[in-house]
């Protein structure tokens, strides 16, 4: 039985685990820190519960696949609420858009805000179905080998759709600001600004308006606890505070990792850590790709996180809550033209406890608030204390009501700290950007291109950022060993 190390314990990484486990490997995943899941970690406080990393569930039937390909369903492990609203936009005081659980709920929003928008939604939205349905079923599944993987009769009639770009797309139809930035919304899951972002990728508007937004019941860290047990279930083994600081090669095969200091040997190793930084575990030589190859490549935004619990129960605002009020270009432009601290940051509200009673004490709420920030800009506590009051502020004005003396604690989580606790490449939140050029084919692959036995799997590799691609990574780097 050939015995296999992944690095790492993501979605991507448990996924695969599982795959290989199924084939026959015996299967040890090696966890830097003292609890599994990768980014996705649960901080937890005075009975407040927050989802450090992910907390969108989208595109369920990816999920449900992964669970049915070991003969279970996804309500064997966890529970799922379908969340209506789905989320909230906020564009000016007491001036939101709710984003319902049917296509009908949401046309109708688009009529009051834009009469005659509703018929041109759907009109929109069955394109989108349809490039999901290819997306998922012809083109995410493939291992980025060849240029030839994305060549077949459906995605050459639509070859148009990937010369231009969301944006442009998007406002063909919408002329209405409000309804355009919703639209292009969906995009920022890709990592890349919408003008930049194939029109292609307008799927995932099927994955918002068409499959809907969920809730797993405890947070998305029930997620991880699932998967985990179903690994465990068909027999892998996890291994916490397992720092891995060197890949051991012999004859340009990997034989093995060193752990703590100790060296174990295996006989193929699959890491879903970060691409750069398992490079960096190599000797030079081995490694496929230089610095100035990472240098070129375009990131996904990093994130300033603040984890805020309030004695009072928050209002006017749903599970998920988006702030449009200021320049969206704006900041975009500050994250990937012209990389600096925003001037005037968008930024996402997640209050799960309205959802989920499990997440909060009674009569109180747990917060969770995201602005996205260029990669490797300089990270320091005064810049995080400075955006907490803008962020709030703007929240109190928005929403007309008090939250800042109704603080009981925040924690906060940034650029240092993705870069300390996951091994970043800048401080990355989400990975490599989706861009044309940074597509399938054209990511770093899951085949080190220099050393045997060694595969890669995860958000910096096929098919890209996001928790579902992550999942459907480990299931394709299986595959190829």
């Amino acid at each position: 039985m050939k015995n296999i190390f992944i690095i790492g314990s993501g979605f991507s990484s448990i996924s695969a685990s599982t795959y290989l486990a199924k084939k026959g490997y015996k299967v040890t995943v090696f966890e830097k820190n003292s609890s599994i899941g990768g980014r996705a970690r649960q901080f937890k406080r005075d009975g407040f519960t927050f989802d450090i990393g992910p907390s969108w569930y989208w595109m369920p039937d990816v999920f449900e696949n992964y669970f049915n390909d070991f003969g279970k369903k996804v309500s064997d492990y966890y529970k799922l609420e379908k969340l209506n609203p789905a989320y909230e936009v906020y564009f000016n005081t007491l001036d939101s858009v709710k984003i319902g659980d049917s296509l009908e709920k949401i046309c109708k929003e688009f009529d009051r805000i834009e009469p005659g928008s509703g018929v041109v939604l759907k009109t929109f939205m069955e394109k989108a179905e349809k490039h999901y349905e290819i997306a998922v079923k012809d083109m995410v599944y493939k291992p980025g080998i060849s240029p030839l993987e994305l060549v077949n009769k459906k995605t050459i009639v639509r070859l148009k759709y990937f010369l231009t770009n969301i944006k442009k797309e998007v406002e063909k139809y919408f002329k209405n600001e409000k309804l355009s930035q919703i639209l292009q919304f969906p995009v920022l899951f890709l990592g890349a600004k919408p003008s930049n972002t194939p029109a292609f990728y307008n799927f995932m508007n099927h994955a918002d308006f068409g499959l809907g937004t969920w809730h797993p019941k405890k947070g998305m860290y029930s997620v991880i606890k699932g998967m985990k047990k179903l690994a465990e279930e068909i027999g892998v083994s996890f291994k916490t505070n397992q720092n891995v600081e060197k890949i051991i090669v012999n004859r340009k095969s990997a034989i093995g990792i060193v752990v703590n200091g100790e060296k174990k040997y295996c006989d193929v190793i699959v890491s879903g850590a970060d691409y750069h930084h398992t490079e960096g575990l190599l000797e030079k030589k081995f490694r496929s790709y230089n610095e100035s190859y990472w240098e070129r490549k375009i990131f996904a935004p990093s994130s300033l996180l603040f984890f805020v619990g309030l004695n009072k129960k928050i209002e006017k605002v749903s599970h998920h809550t988006l702030f449009f009020d200021v320049d969206f270009e704006l900041h975009a432009s500050e994250i990937y033209d012209n990389p600096k601290w925003p001037s005037k940051p968008l930024f996402y509200g997640n209050f799960p406890s309205i959802t989920d009673p499990s997440m909060a004490p009674n009569g109180k709420e747990a917060c969770f608030f995201l602005i996205p920030i260029a990669p490797g800009i300089v990270d320091s506590d005064k810049t995080r204390e400075k955006y907490f009051e803008i962020i709030i502020k703007r929240l109190e004005k928005l929403t007309n009501q008090s939250i800042r003396d109704h603080v009981l604690f925040k924690k906060s989580f940034c650029v240092i700290d993705f870069e300390k606790e996951y091994n970043s490449y800048k401080g990355n939140a989400y990975g490599l950007a989706n861009t044309l050029k940074q597509t399938a084919f054209l990511r770093p692959k899951m085949i080190s291109k220099k050393v045997k036995n060694l595969y890669f799997t995860g958000q910096l590799t096929v098919p890209g950022p996001g928790v579902p691609p992550s999942i459907i990574s480990g299931k394709i780097v299986s595959d190829l060993i």
